[in-house]
């Protein structure tokens, strides 16, 4: 047994050239100490019937034991406004937003607040653990609570205030359904006995969505699920009715002088900056990556893209689970010496427990070419935005289905125990918030889990197969993330001859789509060596590096859909889903596109008339007219499963395209996704329906470039069988070399 989450660490930049600096944090419960070196990762897969884990250590100065301490996450975003003399001085107040609650009941969740816990004092709104408003003053000595006297209701607006008036001595709250129908109307108003005169704590900011703990950058409790539209805070307490009457017309900033904060979430969208428009510049920072782009209290349904009509989607969607960085401190910083061989990297870190139990964990980054020149003709793109959006997934614990999508037993490893035990270290966009919606963020600041060796045999794992191959095969590469080719376009891959996407190149921006084509059209040879690629459109955050975001739509094999109209990108202000509900499917690209997934087993693919054209002979030398292809593989026994592609030329397949070889036996479990159908009917799994195969594809492209796809994730992970010796690896070899040989095609 080895343990691989005594110790847990993330790496920043995730991706650095030769001669930059990148910075190792970490953190252990359990352990003072862990011996540590840097290593070259060339297979990362367990698996006792593979390879196993191969690695190389190229020797660094940070080399050695390092000692080690707890650091602990605190995830749970909200709005942080710095306090100002305005706040501080404030006597009486009034405060109201609009509220969609997305969780009610059962623990506290705080709307708004400025204060102190240490002293005890300040004031706050809150929900409490049976759903109902309450605004709570305390000045240090004696605290005074009003309640509004109803739950609020899970996903329905409502507009909600509260008031302070210490000259007369009162506190009140009110709310006020936005709905009027079928029950909804639940307006309640309640006012109570508050403090007498109140001086209010000095240096503690203004939390929304959290109750701060009254440091300068605060620590947040009691987090707010939900959205909040519109906050306006007043100096001056208005009772119930002119607080009704104030909140309603929330949408117009008024021009009062007693407003001293009017914030517009419809402003900044794509950044982690809350505005006010009141003047006094009570401007604030998101923490934890909150979801902005949502639809506020007055969408009308009208536009479903937030760039359209901005002023309804001045909502942001809060969640006590969010995370977008672990703020840990670093514990070591190495410079990448100017020799190194671009790949997968990782810190190695082992121990041993105080039980005896061996320790081994890894903390990944990638190492690219120097940024001015390519050290060799062949790329391997590493799919970073795959790997983000799949990062800590929860799937096999959370899906109540998952155990009949995979035909089988889940087998739970450490990983999957550790991950359901410690949420703390943030979701994929696979999985659904606390309150049941999905997340659509992901970021590299957190230890991921799945993406570094003796992880989970998906993605990152599969990917270091091929590199393992390429070593075997003796084949330079550099690698590339795509994250560099959103940032740098098509200059990212101008330098290769080749460049290989490895088994799942799932999620793709549209400047990451751009390059490819610029570079295929250019002449580019491209290798698309795995399934299910090309699928979802996403965007990379435009400043913060390492941010992905995703929204799901009502199309596509997908785990969770947004609220309606939520399915533009707040980085970007792109349309999500789909590339092809996009105009792009990725047969365009690549000639083949998702298809089906399927997990009781793996096929092998046969040859077709079209592999025999003179055009591809290079391809099949050494390989029998009527051999398999892929009869074997580490992935349920074959180089066609998992997820997997075909091609069809009405969605964009090149005209000029072979069809070489075909995967169609594929059986009842393979199954189509759910864009391949328009309704449920017999006859769609893969024992009768023959759109469900798995498809291996050559065309040329202009300027004497070509494209080779095999349309399954399993495939790379055939490579190795038979000591690298089979069909899988020799037809991959094959097109290899003529692909790296400079000759132009046809």
């Amino acid at each position: 047994m080895i343990d691989t989450t005594a110790v847990l660490g993330y790496a920043w930049p995730m991706a650095v050239a030769p001669g930059e600096t990148i910075r190792f944090h970490l953190s252990s419960a359990t352990l003072a100490q862990a011996q540590l070196r840097v290593v070259r990762v060339r297979c990362g897969d367990s698996d006792p019937a593979g390879p196993g884990i191969r690695t190389q250590a190229p020797g660094s100065v940070i080399d050695g034991p390092v000692a080690l301490r707890h650091q602990p996450i605190h995830p749970g975003s909200c709005a942080i406004v710095p306090d100002s003399a305005a706040l501080a001085g404030l006597r009486e107040f009034s405060f109201g937003c609009h509220l969609f609650p997305t969780l009610v009941g059962g623990r506290r969740q705080t709307v708004a607040a400025r204060w102190d816990e240490a002293r005890n004092a300040g004031w706050k709104i809150e929900l409490g653990e049976d759903g109902q408003l309450m605004l709570t003053v305390a000045d240090g000595t004696r605290r005074w609570t009003v309640r509004g006297g109803l739950p609020l209701l899970e996903r329905e607006w409502v507009t909600v205030a509260a008031a302070v008036n210490p000259a007369e001595g009162w506190i009140a709250i009110h709310q006020a359904s936005m709905a009027r129908h079928g029950g909804r109307d639940r307006s309640a108003s309640a006012m109570a006995e508050g403090p007498r005169g109140v001086q209010w704590p000095d240096g503690v900011a203004l939390v929304l969505a959290a109750q701060g703990t009254g440091r300068d950058r605060p620590a947040t409790i009691n987090h707010f699920n939900g959205k909040i539209d519109r906050p306006r805070l007043y100096a001056a307490a208005l009772d119930a009715p002119r607080i009704a009457g104030l909140v309603e017309a929330l949408s117009p900033v008024a021009n009062d002088a007693a407003l001293i904060a009017a914030w517009d979430f419809s402003r900044g969208i794509g950044t982690d900056v809350i505005t006010d428009l009141s003047g006094h510049n009570h401007h604030g920072r998101l923490l934890h990556l909150p979801m902005r782009a949502a639809t506020g209290a007055n969408w009308d349904g009208r536009s479903v893209s937030w760039t359209e009509v901005p002023w309804q989607y001045g909502a942001i969607h809060f969640h006590d689970d969010d995370l977008a960085d672990c703020g840990w401190s670093p514990d070591r910083e190495l410079t990448v010496p100017s020799d190194w061989q671009s790949g997968f990297y990782a810190l190695e870190l082992t121990a041993t427990t105080a039980a005896g139990v061996a320790v081994e964990s890894y903390v990944p980054f990638f190492l690219r070419a120097p940024r001015d020149r390519a050290t060799a003709p062949l790329a391997v793109v590493a799919s970073t935005a795959t790997f983000l959006a799949y990062a800590n997934s929860c799937l096999r614990l959370d899906q109540s289905h998952f155990e009949a999508m995979n035909e089988g037993l889940v087998l739970l490893s450490g990983d999957d125990v550790y991950l359901c035990e410690h949420r703390e270290l943030g979701l994929s966009t696979y999985d659904t918030h606390a309150d049941g919606s999905g997340v659509c963020y992901s970021s590299g600041r957190r230890p991921i889990l799945n993406m570094r060796p003796r992880g989970n045999s998906f993605n990152y794992v599969n990917d270091t197969h091929l590199l393992d191959w390429l070593d075997q095969q003796a084949i330079a590469y550099d690698i590339v993330t795509d994250e560099d080719i959103d940032r740098e376009g098509a200059r990212a891959l101008q330098p290769y001859r080749t460049v290989i996407t490895a088994s799942h190149p799932e999620y793709f921006s549209a400047p990451m789509l751009d390059a490819f084509e610029t570079y295929q059209n250019g002449g580019g040879r491209h290798m698309y060596l795995g399934g299910n690629g090309f699928y979802w459109r996403i965007a990379f955050h435009p400043t913060e590096p390492g941010r992905v975001e995703v929204r799901r739509g009502i199309t596509g094999t997908r785990t969770w859909e947004g609220e309606a109209g939520e399915n533009s990108l707040s980085f970007t202000g792109e349309p999500s889903g789909l590339w092809r509900s996009n105009g792009r499917p990725p047969q365009r690209l690549v000639g083949v596109g998702f298809d089906a997934q399927v997990f009781d087993h793996s096929a092998a693919y046969r040859r077709l008339p079209a592999s025999f054209d003179p055009r591809v002979a290079f391809a099949f030398e050494g390989i029998g007219a009527d051999e398999p292809i892929g009869d074997f593989g580490l992935r349920l026994g074959g180089a066609a499963g998992l997820e997997i592609d075909r091609a069809d030329p009405s969605l964009g397949s090149a005209p000029n395209l072979l069809m070489l070889a075909t995967a169609d036996r594929i059986g009842r479990g393979g199954l189509p996704t759910t864009e391949e159908f328009r309704t449920t009917h017999r006859g769609l799994t893969g024992d009768q329906n023959a759109r469900v195969r798995a498809d291996i594809v050559f065309f040329e492209t202009a300027r004497g470039g070509a494209v080779f796809s095999t349309g399954s994730i399993a495939w790379v992970c055939a490579l190795s069988h038979n000591g690298y010796d089979n069909t899988v690896s020799r037809l991959t070899g094959n097109v290899l070399r003529r692909f790296l040989d400079p000759r132009p095609f046809d």
